[in-house]
């Protein structure tokens, strides 16, 4: 015998949240599924807030650097929340609806934990919404996998750095130095 999960619509999961369904739960809407977060550590949230306090150095009003907040990819029915999303600076938009794939520039999950997910089901997604690059930090092993040019669902390019510097794709002018983020 086979089992079918039921598979939840956006409109679906944002009622579970407006009636407080959800209240008290860590959770994110991946592929119609509603999954389970990975609680954060201390060494996880304080070098992922460290990241985004440098990126934000780093692009001043080029980009709004959002810390796990949801990003919305309707195609496929996903909210996942990563750690830092790189987004266009539309703050009035995003009081009304959060960010979609054609506003995202970039986005960056911690994973201590999470890894296999984080390189699974969340590149996955990622992937397949088209946003064009994805980096991965792996707090065991102080390694960045940076991941770009998606094509379906996975990306065609993937290095993996633990020294030197990184320019995003979006800001080929910008060096992001790999240390910055591993630490």
């Amino acid at each position: 015998m086979t089992l079918t999960t039921a598979k939840w619509t956006l409109d679906d999961y944002h009622r579970m949240i407006e009636v407080g369904l959800l209240s008290g739960r860590q959770v994110e809407l991946l592929n119609g599924e509603i999954v389970e977060m990975s609680p954060e550590g201390p060494e996880h949230a304080q070098i992922s807030t460290d990241a985004g306090d440098y990126l934000r150095s780093l692009l001043g009003e080029k980009a709004l650097v959002r810390d796990a907040k949801p990003i919305t990819i309707p195609e496929i029915n996903s909210e996942p929340e990563p750690d830092l999303a790189i987004v266009q600076p539309l703050r009035a938009v995003y009081r009304t609806r959060h960010p979609y794939p054609e506003n995202i520039f970039w986005v960056i999950e911690y994973s201590n934990t999470s890894l296999s997910k984080d390189l699974d089901a969340k590149r996955k997604t990622y992937a397949y919404a088209g946003i064009k690059e994805y980096w991965v930090v792996d707090l065991k092993n102080r390694l960045l996998k940076v991941l770009r040019n998606p094509i379906d669902e996975n990306y065609s390019d993937e290095v993996t750095l633990s020294e030197g510097e990184i320019s995003p794709l979006a800001f080929p002018e910008i060096k992001v130095l790999v240390q910055r983020l591993l630490n």
